[in-house]
């Protein structure tokens, strides 16, 4: 079978993470969504998604397979996959108005013309609808993504000097991982540390808790689960039920909770978010789909941060902050609860950042990991500058 994972209307109700990538791209547990579809199927998994991201994330149809179309926002587990592998071509599974499944065959047909002969999936599916679902239902993807992993697999082995609260065989270490003079607690859920990555002397970590490739936690970090750091980040301070995807770093002193940060992005130290209002009320957060604060029905929700954004030292965030793709927030006291992307500033007023300028940054930021800023990448963030100047102020 050849997969390819589509996106829907959520995509946008994703923003400002989307903006950057398809749906499947988002890191939720221990793995993105397509790398649970290819792990979990052993498939060739491609995408679909919006045209000027396609330069990137590539369709791929096969002429000999049939081609099966699986909606990105869904979280798969071995029933659901189970039932995808029995359709029919032209037949696909619904829930609502909602397509999540359809065996396409050779056929080039629109999507929405196979929901007509699709059947209701009466089980529950884990999905991403909405940004804060990415920290709550964090706890229950990881869990997943645990067992998706481990299964049949053997631990690297645990050192003397780390103290463990709970079931031992509830941490998995993979290939060159290392933890010493640490404590886990899986108590309320499994620790996952990946290949090549550390954590230091004197972490505290409470589970859920996964740990990106190559990443490193710091000395004297307080982390409680459900938390999910992904590949090739620096985490320290006190961290809580949030999302970090790949490549971002909170390398210092400071908290961050319920909050999702997207890559290549850097909190500056003791960079602080709110994840509860002094009234303790429900927390509102912008919508790129009303273009307005929307209540979340949450009580906990602090910071979403898109692509490329960065904080300076001693930034407060307010509860439920949204911050787009490409901008830099500094200063003193507590910026606005919506930057649009590509702003630089805070409190005391935004303007906008150059796309010349932020690119510059990503250069010297992507050679730090000897990596290259690719054309595709610059066009990708040129169209996102375009389509975000009604946002900022100064329109430029």
């Amino acid at each position: 079978m050849n997969i390819i994972l589509f996106d829907d209307d959520t995509s946008n109700k994703l923003l400002p993470l989307t903006f950057t990538k398809p749906v499947s791209e988002i890191r939720i547990g221990i793995l993105t969504v397509k790398e649970k579809w290819e792990t979990i199927s052993n498939c060739v998994v491609s995408y679909l998604t919006h045209e000027y991201l396609n330069q990137k994330f590539k369709t791929t149809k096969s002429t000999t397979l049939d081609n099966y179309f699986i909606n990105s926002k869904i979280i798969p587990n071995n029933d659901f996959f189970k039932e995808v592998q029995k359709l029919k071509p032209g037949k696909g599974l619904k829930q609502d108005k909602t397509l999540l499944a359809v065996n396409a065959g050779k056929d080039d047909s629109n999507l929405k013309d196979f929901i007509k002969n699709a059947e209701t999936y009466k089980e529950p599916v884990l999905q991403i609808n909405n940004l804060c679902d990415i920290f709550v239902k964090n706890g229950e993807a990881l869990q997943l993504d645990f067992d998706l992993l481990t299964k049949k697999q053997k631990s690297a082995a645990l050192e003397d000097s780390v103290t463990v609260i709970g079931k031992k065989s509830l941490i998995f270490l993979e290939k060159g991982a290392k933890a010493e003079g640490c404590v886990f607690n899986t108590t309320n859920g499994p620790i996952y540390i990946g290949k090549n990555a550390e954590v230091m002397e004197g972490a505290l970590v409470r589970g859920p808790f996964a740990l990106g490739e190559e990443s490193v936690l710091k000395m004297g970090a307080k982390i409680y689960g459900p938390t999910t750091v992904g590949p090739h980040c620096k985490v320290g301070g006190e961290v809580n039920n949030s999302v970090i995807f790949g490549y971002s770093n909170k390398a210092h002193d400071g908290f961050l909770g319920n909050s999702v940060i997207g890559e290549w992005c850097n909190l500056g130290a003791d960079t602080n978010t709110s994840n509860l209002k002094n009234n303790y009320g429900n927390v509102k957060l912008f919508s790129y789909v009303s273009n307005k604060n929307e209540d979340t029905g949450l009580q906990f929700c602090g910071l979403i941060m898109g692509d490329h954004s960065k904080s300076g030292i001693n930034t407060m965030f307010n509860t439920g902050t949204v911050v787009g793709v490409g901008s830099n927030v500094f200063g003193a006291g507590f910026p606005p609860t919506h930057i649009p992307s590509f702003s630089w500033g805070g409190k005391d007023g935004l303007e906008t950042h150059r796309i010349n300028k932020m690119t510059e940054t990503a250069e010297r930021v992507f050679a730090r990991r000897e990596m290259t800023l690719e054309d595709v990448d610059r066009k990708i963030l040129s169209k996102i500058f375009k389509e975000t100047i009604h946002q900022r102020k100064d329109k430029s």
